[in-house]
This record gives C-alpha cells, sequence and structure tokens, in this order.
C-alpha cells in the first residue's frame, strides 16, 4: 500500500513540479483553493499524520487545536501552507511524504495510529493518504485542464468509499440500511472488482474511475456512469462520502 501511495504521490509531483511560480495562483474546482493550497493541504495533512507515527503526545495537541474550531482548523493549515513560495512548498512536500511513507513501513503489526476519527492501521492510513492524494490530484490537474489515466490504484480508493457506506449515512442523520450492497466496478484494465453478496438486493455497478470520483465527491452523480439497483443504493450514490468530516457540498 505505501507503494501505491508513493506512485500517487509521484504522480501528482509531475503534474507541478515544472509549473511556473504564476501557475501555483490558479484556481482549482475547489472554491477558494488554488493549485498551492491543494499542495499545501497534503502537505499539512502528511505533517500531521507523520506525528501521529512518531508523536502521539503531539497529536494529542493537535486534535485539541482541532477542537477549537472544527470547521476551519484544516483550511487554516493549508492557507497558511500555501503562502510559501513554490518552490519551498513543493521541497517541503516532497522531504514530509517520503519521511511519512518510510515511518509508515515501521509501525508495528497490531499498532493503531491515533486519528481525527477511530484509530486505524498503518495500511489504513496509507489507503487513507492514497485516496486524499489521488483526490486531491484530480483537482490540480482538472485546473490545469489534464486527463490522468486511471491506474490499478483506484481500487483501494474504491474500497474506502465501499466501507465508509454506513458513515455516509449517519453524517447524514440517516439510519445506514441493515444489509449490505452488492458494488461491481469495472478496472481501469477491463477487470472486474465487486464486494458484497452477488444477490444483495441493492446494486451498485459502474467504473471503478467514476465511482472514485463519486466518493471523494470530485464529480455530480449526473455526469458520472454509476448506476444503483434500489432505492436505498440510490440514496447512498447522492451522499456517498469517502473522507473524514461533516457532509461535503458536493461539485457543480
Amino acid at each position: 500500500m505505501v507503494a501505491d501511495l508513493r506512485a500517487e504521490s509521484d504522480d501528482l509531483d509531475a503534474l507541478v513540479a515544472d509549473l511556473p511560480p504564476a501557475r501555483w495562483a490558479t484556481d482549482t474546482p475547489a472554491p477558494g483553493w488554488t493549485i498551492a493550497h491543494q499542495i499545501a493541504h497534503l502537505l499539512w495533512t502528511d505533517r500531521v499524520a507523520l506525528t501521529a507515527i512518531t508523536d502521539e503526545p503531539g497529536f494529542t495537541e493537535v486534535l485539541g487545536r482541532a477542537a477549537e474550531d472544527p470547521a476551519g482548523f484544516v483550511d487554516a493549515g493549508a492557507a497558511e501552507l500555501a503562502e510559501l513560495p513554490p518552490e519551498r512548498l513543493l521541497a517541503d512536500w516532497r522531504t514530509t511524504r517520503a519521511a511519512l511513507h518510510d515511518e509508515l513501513l515501521t509501525v508495528a503489526d497490531g499498532r493503531k495510529l491515533p486519528w481525527f476519527g477511530p484509530p486505524m492501521s498503518a495500511a489504513s492510513m496509507a489507503t487513507a493518504r492514497l485516496m486524499e492524494t489521488w483526490a486531491h490530484g484530480l483537482d490540480v490537474a482538472d485546473a490545469l485542464g489534464v486527463t490522468r489515466a486511471p491506474t490499478a490504484r483506484l481500487r483501494s480508493i474504491a474500497h474506502i468509499g465501499v466501507r465508509t457506506r454506513d458513515f455516509a449515512f449517519a453524517v447524514n442523520g440517516l439510519t445506514p440500511p441493515a444489509e449490505p450492497f452488492h458494488v461491481k466496478l469495472t478496472a481501469p484494465d477491463g477487470s472486474v472488482w465487486t464486494w458484497g453478496p452477488e444477490e444483495a438486493a441493492q446494486q451498485i455497478t459502474g467504473s471503478a474511475e467514476h465511482f472514485c470520483m463519486l466518493v471523494t465527491q470530485r464529480r455530480p452523480r449526473a455526469q458520472l456512469d454509476v448506476v444503483a439497483g434500489g432505492p436505498d443504493a440510490a440514496q447512498w450514490l447522492d451522499i456517498a462520502q469517502a473522507f473524514a468530516g461533516p457532509p461535503g457540498p458536493g461539485r457543480d
């Protein structure tokens, strides 16, 4: 999983490495966020994740500051780091993410790392960082008018999307369905990835790339090929959210 995270980070790095400084101020689809904000957010979160591994008391202090301003804490971190000169911002992200990736490989089996939600394993943290790096990388690619080829790394992101079904219902004040769904996605290489019992009454089908766009709320549902079979499945697709925090506003 760490190898996939490294590869995803490197792909995004390649998009911004040669940008002139002025291009870092280009607006992305996230309201109020430039390309600099996107990389700054990844740098901030990678720093916090590194702290969770190497300095648990320090991470507890981070949690305390977050509790003072739950809505604006993360955005403030991105805004502050986005003020750095682009070459410094990129260099800091490279150094921090490399340290995080190395530390993730040293986490002992069975250790749970503290986080803003439930504690998680090193593999789960790597997967979460992969999901966020891909999603914010998509914002950067959209800002630059670049279409990125989907990869097999989407499987881990789709897995988070499926696993967070109940969270999406709960964060929207809804009772999660009692029965599992069957999710069937077409991978970039044409193979099929599935979750849940094939005979489930509620079904989801579509391409893995579009499903990942949906659960990271990077595209509106109407633009995607993801199809629901059953009312509960349809409701989920309207609120699906693979990331932590309050309900996301989605994208126009």
